[in-house]
């Protein structure tokens, strides 16, 4: 009876943290929607690099006086995307180490370490991401030309992620994110569960950053806040990581993105 009954509490606090994660993302999702409607909408929005005058309009939004708090802003902005985004295409992985830690009475701690770990090594790329933007930015207050040819900034993000689908690194990161037991198994073993659950989260987020940082720039060219992009950007990596037929989309998303960036290309000579 009592074997019974602990296997109806694991059933429970399962389903409660699939409902829990779930939330998360769904929230996420209407938080930015709701956020970019609002007044403050500029901190989550990003002119689209391929807009003319795109870098005079980013220019111009530039945060003056207080840093902090709009740095806080777009940090929030950035984490609830990743919720949005990325989290749902880790699923497979948190499934797998739900079954592999069902027994213990901490499960649901440790799947949390899971997600955390998962969460820091986006955060990273993000800061890394909006480093690199920033800087384009501060470049462009100084250049006419660079204000006026922002375009090319957008070409060059999508010829690059184009390219990118047929490099070794993305395919071998998605290897790693295609076989969560063996994942979780290598990195599994019981006797440091805190410290191996955030580093099984933190090693999947590697992996998926490796595997996703140049559709993720995408969006830098389109507009990052644009919720249409955001979701056709989050199912085809999802696709890609998680569907048997995946590795199918490597040369239609590359073609179709190179092709993307020869038509700016075109449209501005």
């Amino acid at each position: 009876m009592a074997e019974v009954g602990a296997r109806s509490g694991a059933r429970e606090r399962r389903a409660l943290f699939w409902g829990l994660l779930g939330a998360l993302a769904l929230a996420s999702w209407c938080a930015l929607a709701l956020w970019s409607a609002s007044p403050y909408g500029r901190f989550v929005a990003h002119p689209g690099w391929i807009d003319a005058g795109a870098l005079a309009d980013l220019c111009r939004t530039i945060p003056q006086g207080e840093v902090l708090v709009p740095a806080v802003l777009h940090a929030t902005a950035w984490v609830l995307m990743i919720a949005a985004m990325m989290l749902p295409t880790a699923f497979p992985l948190l499934a797998m180490f739900q079954r592999i830690t069902a027994g213990r009475p901490d499960a649901g701690r440790l799947a949390a370490l899971v997600v955390l770990g998962f969460f820091v090594a986006w955060f990273a790329f993000g800061l890394l991401a909006h480093a690199a933007d920033a800087g384009l930015q501060r470049a462009a207050e100084g250049s006419g030309w660079f204000v006026a040819h922002g375009w090319i900034v957008g070409a060059t993000v999508l010829a690059g992620a184009g390219l990118f689908q047929w490099s070794a690194l993305k395919y071998r990161c998605l290897e790693a994110c295609r076989a969560p037991f063996t994942f979780v198994g290598a990195r599994w073993h019981g006797s440091a569960p805190a410290q191996e659950a955030f580093r099984i989260g933190l090693d999947h987020g590697l992996f998926c950053v490796g595997c996703c940082w140049a559709l993720m720039l995408v969006m830098f060219v389109v507009g990052i806040g644009s919720i249409g992009w955001m979701l056709a950007l989050a199912v085809v990596m999802a696709a890609e990581k998680n569907m048997p037929w995946g590795r199918r989309l490597r040369t239609p998303l590359g073609v179709a993105l190179l092709a993307w960036a020869a038509l700016i290309a075109i449209s501005h000579f």
